[in-house]
């Protein structure tokens, strides 16, 4: 053992241990500089890192926007078409299809690889004139959905991985809703209740056996009426052999509260039956004022509820995808159908800025799931 025998000897032992602890100090602040790089700077690459998709609902003709299409194209790794694919877009005139502006998505999306996500194929709303004043017997509109159901699919066969056949076909009270489809006349199958609906998806099946069928609702998120008719269909159908893939919840919320347990509970029960979740329609309406203006207080609470619609999907591996209904404030849909009393619904403002619910978003999607 060596003894300290001068001022120099100390001087000396200073010396290494002031390298030492430099060495250590710096070793720390490249290990926080490494860890800093790392970590996901994009929802997209958030969602990349954990395995889940992240999306949002677009609209083709905003792609010549630049800010639209970059910040589309950084953010997301999936993307589906707002209304491009409805009947009133697809179907302006009997017997021909217009898929020029679904393709334009789809062209998007190759170009960025991202992946599509499909909607809608069957739904009470949004149907061309020809068709709503149409006199067609029950054999016809059978024969008729089952072409569109079939000519859709193959045109977008292996570029479109999921779909949602059906959307919202139940009402508040779990009951199936008149339409066309059902009863107005119907395609035949109205004594068999959801029987048009289970139609449509053997259709689905039989047209692109490698595409995802959801269904997909609103307003059955929580523990509801409509969310145990929900349930209860989707049970008979999987013991049945009608083939289903998942359940999309859409999620429009409007009121600053959420059920977490109630939804994450909802989750759990679905994806039990073998089926996948998707969110598919996220949005949460804040009240606004005369300029379109929301309080900092509701961003905040905004905030939480995305935090936790987040949290009650990723605890459960079956919830695969997270979408929002478009992804700046600029172009919600909010503001038209609140008649401007509501708006601030999305995770960038007008001006494509985050907002503090990208900001909770991108944390939650960037940590481990079931922590």
């Amino acid at each position: 053992m060596k003894f300290l025998a001068s001022p120099n000897d100390c001087g000396e032992l200073s010396a290494a241990m002031n390298c030492q602890i430099c060495l250590h100090l710096a070793g720390r602040i490249l290990t926080l500089i490494v860890l800093f790089s790392a970590a996901p700077q994009t929802l997209r690459e958030a969602a990349n890192s954990t395995g889940m998709l992240v999306s949002a609902a677009v609209r083709p003709d905003l792609f010549s926007e630049p800010a639209y299409a970059e910040t589309l194209a950084r953010e997301f790794n999936m993307v589906e078409p707002e209304d491009v694919l409805k009947w009133w877009v697809v179907r302006r005139q009997p017997g021909s299809f217009d898929f020029r502006q679904g393709d334009e998505v789809v062209a998007f999306a190759h170009a960025h690889g991202m992946k599509v996500r499909g909607h809608c194929l069957v739904w009470d709303h949004d149907h061309p004139q020809w068709l709503a004043q149409s006199h067609l017997t029950p054999a016809q509109l059978s024969d008729l959905l089952q072409e569109h159901i079939t000519t859709v699919m193959k045109h977008y066969a292996g570029q479109v991985f999921a779909w949602d056949v059906v959307n919202e076909a139940l009402d508040e009270k779990g009951q199936v809703k008149d339409s066309i489809w059902y009863n107005r006349p119907g395609i035949g199958l109205a004594e068999k209740e959801t029987g048009y609906v289970e139609q449509a998806f053997r259709w689905a099946r039989a047209a692109d056996p490698q595409a995802l069928l959801f269904y997909n609702e609103g307003g059955g998120e929580v523990l509801n009426r409509k969310s145990d008719a929900i349930y209860a269909m989707v049970k008979d159908f999987k013991h049945r052999g009608v083939p289903i893939d998942g359940v999309g919840l859409q999620m429009h919320i409007s009121q600053l509260d959420f059920d977490e347990a109630a939804v994450t509970n909802n989750i759990a029960r679905l994806t039990a039956l073998g089926l996948q979740v998707h969110i598919t329609e996220l949005d949460v309406a804040l009240p606004t004022n005369s300029t379109g203006q929301a309080q900092n207080d509701d961003l905040q609470k905004q905030a939480d509820i995305y935090r936790r619609v987040v949290r009650a999907c990723r605890q459960n591996p079956g919830c695969t995808a997270i979408q929002t209904w478009g992804f700046t404030d600029k172009y919600s849909w909010i503001v038209s159908h609140s008649h401007g009393t509501q708006g601030g619904a999305l995770l960038l403002d007008r001006a494509y800025k985050p907002k503090p619910a990208y900001n909770v978003m991108l944390q939650e999607l960037s940590a481990p799931r079931n922590r």
